[in-house]
């Protein structure tokens, strides 16, 4: 019966895809951890096929290479290589064309596969709901160093004073001419 189990297990393990065909778009470390810090495995060529598998964190996607070495990839040091491969050869123009053609019909059934990162702006929401960490203004205001500890670091690192004058005030910027000066020319 415990045999058996096994059996099934395993022939289920084996059925499912093991991970996701990758390629490496530009030249990457494979990392024993996620962060650029983590120490090198292996450098990763651009177009060297990966295997993308389960785990990411953050920005960093764990991936298996041909050889079977395990390890971390930034997240835009990788591609889908069916999105590679349909978009290989065909250079800079058909790339940009396909960026403005976004919503143009493509054929049924056909998907792109698309990725991002970035920064989350700030809403008015999140603007409203903002709350001051006090914790960190008091660790901020603790590690504030006064003139004269300034002064005393500054002479026992050996660095010399030296007078810099400050930079011109700006011009203010010119008035823009009113919406009845733009249609009526005066």
């Amino acid at each position: 019966m415990v045999i058996s189990a096994l059996l099934v297990f395993s022939a289920v393990a084996q059925a499912q895809p093991q991970g996701e065909a990758a390629l490496i778009k530009r030249e990457a470390q494979l990392r024993d951890a996620p962060g650029d810090a983590s120490r090198s495995l292996a450098p990763l060529p651009v177009q060297t096929p990966v295997t993308r598998l389960g785990d990411r964190q953050g920005a960093w996607i764990k991936v298996r290479t041909a050889d079977g070495a395990t390890g971390w990839v930034h997240m835009f040091d990788i591609t889908s290589a069916s999105a590679q491969s349909s978009s290989t050869g065909a250079g800079a123009l058909r790339s940009l064309s396909s960026f403005f053609n976004k919503g143009s019909a493509q054929a049924p059934g056909s998907t792109v596969a698309t990725s991002t990162v970035g920064i989350r702006g700030l809403g008015a929401e999140d603007l409203a709901n903002a709350q001051p960490n006090l914790a960190a203004v008091a660790q901020a205001d603790a590690n504030r160093a006064n003139a004269a500890q300034a002064r005393q670091f500054a002479g026992s690192a050996s660095l010399n004073s030296r007078q810099v004058d400050p930079l011109p005030t700006p011009a203010p910027p010119a008035a823009a001419p009113s919406a009845a000066t733009e249609q009526y020319g005066r």
